[in-house]
């Protein structure tokens, strides 16, 4: 499967519970409520025209409250329920349509669950528990048991393989049901709530660890949360649902800076962007780069800027921020020099995944913008005042009256 085409498709799901289910689609799909479906047939509506794509290593984030479906939405993935109607695509293949020994294998190697309240077998070792899906899928003893170890120690667990979960913490036994999810080497990985039993420290812990995880691992995971810092946090997209329906979907920038209603601006209202957002999502791409190694040449990039300054960049990536003013300085008979460090203003580079709250005070200390740079040390924007004040602010100003911000904006 390519990777531009999603591993999960679902299409038109609905879920009504109880047992005339079908009698009542019609009416849900001409409009009719959850609470009126409730009162009038003693139906519960779980879920209504559900639509989701999901690409192959991305997290994405099913959140809602209580009762808002997201639970019943991710029991759909693996058909621990079916719909009442609807397609559920999974890697090109139509899981309703699956034989009943067809649906066990997919079970045992798709797709990997990890629960809320852990779900290990109590009268398992630490071990055997880690190895208990390898089991059922006929591995070896000592082939299971040797993989059982590596994702022990994978999820910082080395030393426990003999202690049983009761002798466990919280944090430690979650981490022991994540093991046996990745040990099945499942392309996808389901978890329902898995970190909401966990006091607020261990559940950060174990946030960071999926993260650390995922950067090597690039699972397909679907998480469920009612919390929206877990889900932004996690979240490379969001799908937010209310009452069976799914009200917004999207990248965590776009929930926070952009709620489709009253009802998902309530939810983020309260949310603290500063820790929430990186610097990639809302950094300014244009940028004025000079990337001429002499003097007059750096002087000719600039004439043909809209900028009065420009990030000197060379093969060694970004140097520093140099003006026009002090170009203009220089005697024309020194043009063909190189440009010196003397030139140029210490202006703090910043990375595209640092947390707005990191770079707050570099922000509001610099004259100029700070460049944007990646992990290579490349050139990826700018950062300015304007722009964070209007990120962090409930009432954005425009950026039109913002002369530094309307000069970059201009800038190709």
């Amino acid at each position: 499967m390519s990777k531009t085409e999603p591993i999960i498709q679902i299409k038109n799901l609905y879920k009504i519970f109880g047992p005339k289910d079908k009698t009542y689609l019609d009416d849900v799909k001409n409009g009719e409520s959850k609470d009126e479906l409730l009162a009038r047939t003693g139906h519960a509506l779980g879920l209504s025209d559900i639509n989701l794509d999901i690409y192959p290593g991305e997290i994405f984030v099913i959140m809602g409250l209580s009762g808002s479906g997201k639970s019943t939405l991710i029991r759909h993935f693996n058909r621990l329920i079916d719909p009442t109607e609807g397609e559920i695509i999974v890697d090109g293949s139509d899981v309703m349509k699956l034989s009943n020994k067809e649906l066990q294998d997919f079970r045992r190697h798709k797709m990997s669950m990890v629960f809320q309240r852990f779900g290990l077998l109590p009268h398992k070792t630490v071990l055997d528990n880690v190895a208990y899906g390898l089991q059922i899928q006929g591995l070896e003893k000592q082939e299971r048991l040797e993989k059982a170890r590596q994702w022990i120690n994978t999820v910082g667990l080395e030393g426990y393989e003999k202690q049983y979960p009761m002798q466990l913490s919280g944090g430690q036994q979650q981490r022991v049901g994540l093991a046996r999810a990745l040990c099945t080497d499942a392309d996808i990985l389901l978890m329902d709530e898995a970190f909401s039993a966990l006091d607020p420290l261990i559940r950060s812990e174990m946030q960071d660890q999926l993260i650390e995880l995922q950067e090597t691992l690039h699972k397909t995971i679907i998480f469920i949360t009612h919390d929206l810092d877990e889900a932004l946090r996690l979240g490379d997209r969001i799908a937010i649902l209310r009452d069976g329906v799914v009200v917004q979907q999207g990248k965590p920038v776009d929930i926070l800076l952009k709620p489709a209603d009253d009802y998902v601006e309530a939810f983020v209202k309260d949310v603290n962007r500063a820790r929430a957002l990186t610097v990639e999502t809302v950094m300014q791409p244009q940028v004025s780069r000079i990337s001429a190694e002499t003097i007059g040449g750096a002087l000719k990039q600039m004439r043909r800027s809209s900028e009065d300054y420009g990030y000197v960049v060379n093969d060694d990536g970004y140097q520093g921020v140099i003006t026009q003013e002090t170009l203009e300085q220089v005697e024309k008979k020194d043009h063909d020099k190189q440009i010196c460090s003397t030139l140029l203003d210490d202006v703090p580079a910043v990375k595209n995944d640092a947390l707005l709250e990191e770079v707050i005070p570099e922000t509001l200390d610099s004259d100029h913008p700070l460049p944007v740079v990646d992990e290579k040390g490349d050139l990826q924007g700018h950062l300015s005042k304007s722009t964070l004040a209007d990120v962090l602010s409930d009432t954005p100003t425009s950026n039109q009256d913002d002369p530094e911000e309307k000069k970059s904006n201009d800038a190709a």
